[in-house]
């Protein structure tokens, strides 16, 4: 492999840089020399990462390590791959900060569902290392064993909720075998509605699962009663799940930002629909996330408009980061027409190793980039990205992903019309989802080369995703090919603009009262709507809470919002009380509900001076109604009493 040293300089010039041809043997005195010195440290290598940590020992430091391999040097353009491999280094050097652990625990008390002899020969397999009960569903022609050495039941699970170490089952037809049962089980009475409370759930039934994104619920365990590798599998990974486990807190959610409902009336609602383990729940005016449960897709924290839900592996303003240290340092070191590939460790990886180790290889302009879920890139990060000098970008998914990526397609949506109404041509957002490591080849090999911005930004960004986005938005719009002031975007775009019927506004204010942001405001002097377009989220609380219906959400981007002030969108005359000229509300609303009651309604007679009250302020009313000793009774009209149910009977009687 080349190691093109003066690129790798060119592109970390902060940095010291050391070549050598057999670091890890001969040479390896150089590394311990290196690992006694202060400050980072990064190694370009993987294969021999425990190796070098051993020798290393305690360091303060620590070490990062960098495979610039088969990521970049073992390739049919490995001879080219310098820019490529500042790169990674750069990426690498970017600090990546602590996030939160949730501790689960687990006794080892695991319920084995299945059919017939297959989940009482797991359970075998299993008595001796955990607490085992067996469910048979429907059982027939099972001989039951000579000695019991763990409870087998039968029933039928209607319902499963919880997370590893807290499942807990609603069980319908359950019953326990009769100790007299010969060559087949005989079952006591079936109840239905039972409730079962376990750790660890082994599903070999072979029907649909138990949970949506079964795959990301850890603890439940399933695999097909016909394949015997797969059970086996499963039984395997069962042993081991006793004890306490520590995962990480996915995402951080701030309630008091969330913008999910005012007034038991909904508005936004993108993490609910797109979370695929039901990790989110309406909890009044917001939304809660299930810790325990949350499986890290990240679409919730990539989806979510006001930054209520972010995500920790890492936090959306690290991820910039790397971004920018990554194609900061390929354009530097002399690369061109870069292009990123996002996949994750557990499908992307092994597909670009095999490609590396059978194959041409990536392409030398081709940047990789892992991150925990291809689900969890925002719309801050593909728009930062290409502000930052990409020329494309492409997302590695499985061909049948684990749980769905709609939040990702949105994402891509959205970028997608945003790069075409900047000029931005070609296809520069796309997916590639194969799990075969020469289509993946044959996919890079086609991506076609486009241009970038002809002077790549550098701004470097602390903060919440919306944040980010606002600033990576105005930086792309600056360096953009034509730089629109408007597009329109798809429907759920997190940014846009609100349409108002204005002839049917009464200037209630409702929507001022419950837009989570301020993006709608009015004025304490006179009754005045107005709006400010940088700060909408298009959560659609506004459009819910009004009562004339009269209010649409509009997404688009407007590049001149973050500069322009609030916007009135309807302006009326105060009504000002006539006993002590204090403004209390809309003229023409006074004027229209006066004129509606006036000689119709039995408390205000044409010409009646009661009526002037409701041209009064609310305290001014008070006063007026006691001087005339108002009695609100007075000249009621008579009414017929309530019909009670003697009437109805004889009613009834004198028909028949």
């Amino acid at each position: 492999m080349r190691l093109d040293t003066a690129a790798i300089r060119r592109g970390c010039p902060n940095c010291e840089i050391k070549g050598f041809r057999h670091l890890c043997g001969a040479e390896l005195d150089h590394f311990r020399s290196a690992a006694k010195a202060d400050g980072p440290l990064t190694v370009a290598c993987t294969q021999q990462a425990a190796q070098f940590t051993d020798e290393a020992g305690e360091r303060p430091d620590g070490i990062t390590f960098v495979n610039i391999r088969e990521t970049a040097g073992w390739s049919r353009d490995g001879a080219n791959a310098g820019a490529k491999m500042a790169a990674l280094l750069a990426a690498a050097a970017i600090p990546r900060p602590d996030y939160a652990l949730v501790t689960l625990s687990s006794e080892g008390i695991i319920l084995i569902y299945g059919r017939d002899e297959a989940a009482i020969e797991a359970g075998r397999l299993l008595a001796d290392h955990l607490d085992v009960t067996v469910m048979l569903k429907q059982p027939t022609d099972i001989t039951p064993p000579a000695a019991t050495v763990f409870p087998i039941v039968k029933g039928t699970i209607r319902n499963a909720r919880g997370h590893f170490g807290a499942f807990e089952l609603t069980i319908d037809d359950y019953a326990w075998p009769r100790p007299s049962s010969r060559d087949h089980f005989v079952f006591e009475a079936a109840r239905n509605g039972a409730t079962s409370c376990c750790n660890l759930v082994l599903d070999l039934s072979g029907e649909s699962p138990l949970f949506p994104a079964h795959d990301l619920r850890d603890g439940y365990l399933r695999a097909d009663p016909k394949d015997p590798a797969a059970v086996l599998r499963a039984i395997l990974a069962a042993r081991d799940l006793i004890g306490s486990f520590d995962k990480p807190k996915y995402v951080d959610f701030t309630p008091a930002l969330c913008a999910h409902s005012r007034s038991k009336l909904i508005g936004c609602h993108r993490c609910l629909d797109l979370c695929p383990t039901g990790a989110i729940t309406p909890a009044g005016d917001h939304v809660a996330v299930n810790a325990e449960v949350c499986a890290g897709c990240g679409q919730c924290a990539a989806a979510c408009p006001t930054g209520a839900a972010s995500y920790a592996l890492p936090p959306a303003d690290t991820q910039l980061q790397i971004l920018r240290a990554m194609l900061r340092a390929y354009h530097e070191a002399g690369g061109a027409h870069p292009v990123l590939l996002l996949h994750d460790s557990q499908h992307g990886t092994p597909l670009i190793d095999a490609l590396a180790r059978h194959g041409d290889g990536l392409p030398a302009s081709l940047l990789p980039l892992a991150v925990n879920e291809l689900t969890q890139v925002g719309l801050e990060a593909v728009i930062g990205a290409f502000a930052y000098g990409a020329s494309a970008i492409r997302f590695l998914l499985r061909a049948k992903p684990r749980h769905e990526v709609t939040g990702l397609l949105q994402t891509i949506a959205v970028a997608e019309a945003i790069l075409a109404g900047l000029g931005f041509d070609g296809r520069r957002v796309a997916t590639i989802e194969t799990d075969d490591p020469d289509a993946l080849g044959a996919q890079l090999g086609g991506i076609e080369m486009l241009a970038t911005v002809e002077t790549p930004a550098t701004f470097r960004t602390v903060g919440k995703r919306r944040d980010l986005l606002r600033f990576a938005l105005s930086e792309l719009h600056r360096l953009a090919p034509k730089p629109i002031d408007v597009i329109a975007l798809p429907q759920g775009a997190p940014i846009g603009a609100i349409s108002v019927n204005t002839d049917g506004c009464t200037l209630c204010l409702s929507c001022v009262s419950v837009c989570p942001t301020g993006a709608l405001r009015d004025d304490p002097e006179r009754p005045v709507l107005k709006f400010v377009e940088d700060a909408c989220v298009q959560c659609g609380l506004c459009q819910s809470t009004c009562p004339e219906k009269v209010i649409t959400l509009k997404p688009q981007i407007d590049f001149r919002a973050a500069r322009a002030s609030a916007v009135v969108v309807k302006e009326e005359e105060p009504a000002l009380c006539i006993r002590c000229g204090t403004p209390f509300g809309v003229k023409s609303t006074i004027d229209r509900i006066a004129a509606k009651l006036e000689g119709r309604h039995w408390m205000y007679p044409a010409g009646d001076k009661r009526l002037e009250a409701l041209r009064m302020c609310a305290d001014c009313r008070v006063i007026v109604m006691s001087e005339q000793q108002f009695d609100p009774s007075q000249g009621v009209p008579e009414r017929a009493p309530p019909r009670t149910t003697d009437d109805y009977l004889r009613q009834r009687e004198n028909k028949d």
